[in-house]
This record gives C-alpha cells, sequence and structure tokens, in this order.
C-alpha cells in the first residue's frame, strides 16, 4: 500500500468525492443510515476520534491494515472480513476527512479487488442541542463477479456492516 508516486492504484469510479454531495451518482445503490450515539462534546471527541483512528472498523469485527493510524486523504487501507479461504479484503484509499468543531469524519473509495465500486463516507455530528449523532452514507455497485451474482444479497450484507459500525461508534460515544 503506497501513497507517494504515479504508482498508486487507480481508484474504481470516475465519481471520486461525490459522497460529499446529495443526491448521490446515478446508477448506483444508495445508501444512508444514522443514528443518535450520544450527548455532549465528550461523546462527540469520543467517537470522532474512534472513527478517525479506524476504531470503528475494528468494532465492527474487520482486521485494519492502514497505512496512517488516523484516516488522511490519499493513504490507504485494507480491510478483512472473513475467516480462511472465505476472506474478504476490502481495498480502499480516504478521499477527503471532515474536521470541522462540530462535524467530523472522513470518506474513502474502493480500489482494484474490493468486491464493489464506489465511495463511502463516516461521519459524526454534533448537533447545536449536544445531540451526537454517526452517519454512513455510501453510494455503490458491484465490482466482482461474485458480488454481481450475489444481488441482493450484497446489499443485505452491506446493510448489517453499516448497523455494526454504528453500534461501535455508539458504543465509543458512551
Amino acid at each position: 500500500m503506497s501513497t507517494s508516486g504515479d504508482d498508486l492504484p487507480a481508484f474504481t469510479y470516475p465519481e471520486v468525492g461525490a459522497s460529499r454531495e446529495v443526491p448521490f451518482p446515478a446508477g448506483y445503490h444508495h445508501l444512508r443510515e444514522q443514528k443518535v450515539i450520544g450527548d455532549g462534546a465528550d461523546a462527540f471527541d469520543a467517537a470522532a476520534a474512534h472513527l478517525c483512528a479506524w476504531g470503528m472498523h475494528r468494532g465492527a469485527g474487520l482486521e485494519v491494515r492502514a497505512e496512517a493510524p488516523t484516516a488522511v486523504p490519499g493513504s490507504s487501507v485494507e480491510l478483512r472480513w472473513g475467516i480462511g479461504p472465505f476472506r474478504l479484503t476490502f481495498s480502499c484509499r480516504v478521499v477527503y476527512v471532515l474536521d470541522d468543531p462540530q462535524r467530523k469524519g472522513f470518506a474513502y473509495g474502493t480500489l482494484p479487488g474490493h468486491p464493489e465500486r464506489g465511495e463511502e463516507s463516516f461521519v459524526v455530528e454534533q448537533r447545536p442541542d449536544g445531540t451526537v449523532v454517526a452517519t454512513v452514507s455510501a453510494f455503490s455497485k458491484p465490482g466482482r463477479w461474485f458480488t454481481r451474482l450475489g444481488g441482493p444479497a450484497g446489499r443485505v450484507v452491506q446493510k448489517a456492516m453499516t448497523r455494526r459500525y454504528l453500534e461501535a461508534l455508539a458504543a465509543a460515544a458512551r
């Protein structure tokens, strides 16, 4: 996983950075899940730190191999899930990072070999009333033969993993 020079693998979709905008690009499956995970500055700070240091992914049961200890634009990450021959690797690169006083997070996009093509964003926000909300948003479509073949089953897995991400952030905010 290298982030320097021209040897970087290309993203597997042309709309890099499009997870910043709503609506998401046409031709993709769109996902958006949101959960209230806490209240107050301490909950916000804890959840944001957990998110940006790959803790949410680890808390959801993924093995994380990241180039940087925190999400940094241009850095690559490999996420692994499964056991033995049933282990999948999800190669991604961080597209952007949000680092506002009340809103923190990042988005990554898929690289060659990832089962999907698209982008996913993870945001923790503290609203004016103090409520802390986590949001996972994505646009994606099958990127490999087995995800095309799996069809709707892939969406079920994606939704289940999204819920695990949100639960991991809620646990960090407690």
